[in-house]
């Protein structure tokens, strides 16, 4: 049976375990099998192109973040394995094992929102809204999610193998296809060319994935209020953002429908458009950037002000920054109601 999502997009398809459960994954099945592993065959093919093709390769590096991201949400097939082996794939490119989504992502940031206990929380040492706060949040955040991280796989390990081993299995595979990749690129060009053809079309993108999508949560959380209904979140509504980028501009719409497909956020993001603050609605997220961090520079004017509660404007007796302890769990809110 097909159903009709809000999107106008074909709804949840589970009657074979082969194709994507919602029509509009066929792009993500595009973006991840067939043009992202081209640009990076491209760069290999002409090495001497690699340094040109390097943006285009952060670009797809950063979808395929993205698209992570949505498959910890809302997985991307009916049956577990073929989840499980497109989240080692993608892990290939975005630059991380993906199940680390979960303990950091869906289990802690979901459930404080940038409130004390949140790895990521964008305040730790300070609420200022300026360029060096931006450009250093992700080596701070990467520093506290590594606890909850930790806890996770501790846990796995100790009370549930099946887990363990998944984890295990997509760090071997993420490890294991990057030094495939670095050798095949010195097997074709030598050592110094190899290494630097996998630099540009390998490292360099994954590592510009993993740093530009903790800055987006980043600048989706600053001077937010964490304590309201709808405020919760900055969102960019421009299309062509959210063409590119899967939708992951409707942050506050997807904070408050986490399991929602992507294809369906506009109708969730509509919803709530006329609840949400002005202020955290921007349309063009280049602007949004220029206005902060160059504009911003010259004058405090163009900066962001707290909207609202602020995240640290709690009861007294939470003066803890430490990460909160996850428990385990399924990374969709719909995994348990898969195949397996």
């Amino acid at each position: 049976m097909k159903s009709r999502g809000s999107s106008g997009r074909l709804g949840p398809r589970t009657y074979h375990t082969m194709l994507p459960r919602y029509a509009a994954d066929y792009r993500t099945l595009l973006w991840t099998f067939v043009l992202t592993p081209a640009a990076v065959a491209l760069a290999y093919a002409r090495p001497d192109w690699a340094l040109w093709l390097c943006p285009i390769n952060c670009y797809f590096g950063l979808a395929c973040g993205v698209i992570a991201h949505n498959h910890n949400h809302c997985p991307t097939f009916s049956k577990k394995l073929i989840n499980q082996i497109f989240a080692n794939w993608i892990s290939i490119f975005y630059g991380y094992p993906t199940f680390a989504w979960i303990p950091t992502h869906n289990l802690n940031h979901h459930k404080f929102v940038n409130r004390v206990g949140d790895a990521t929380i964008t305040w730790r040492h300070t609420n200022e809204h300026v360029v060096l706060v931006a450009i250093t949040y992700p080596f701070v955040s990467s520093y506290w999610q590594q606890y909850p991280t930790k806890a996770f796989i501790s846990k796995a390990r100790a009370s549930n193998p099946k887990l363990f081993r998944t984890i295990v299995v997509q760090w071997v595979c993420f490890v294991g296809a990057h030094l495939g990749l670095l050798s095949l690129a010195i097997a074709l060009h030598g050592l110094g060319r190899g290494v630097l053809s996998w630099t540009l079309a390998c490292f360099v993108p994954a590592v510009f994935a993993l740093w530009t999508i903790m800055v987006f949560n980043y600048e989706m959380h600053v001077h937010t209020d964490p304590w309201s209904a709808h405020n919760h979140s900055r969102s960019w509504d421009g299309k062509i953002v959210n063409f590119l980028l899967f939708n992951n501009g409707l942050h506050g719409a997807h904070h408050e429908n986490p399991g929602t497909h992507w294809s369906e956020l506009w109708s969730a993001h509509d919803k709530i458009a006329p609840l949400i603050d002005p202020r955290l609605v921007e349309r063009n997220v280049v602007w949004y950037f220029f206005r902060m961090y160059v504009l911003g520079t010259l004058s405090t004017r163009f900066r962001s002000t707290q909207v609202g509660r602020a995240p640290f404007d709690g009861p007294s007796d939470e003066a803890n920054l430490a990460s909160a302890d996850v428990e385990l769990g399924e990374a969709g809110t719909n995994a348990p109601m898969l195949q397996t």
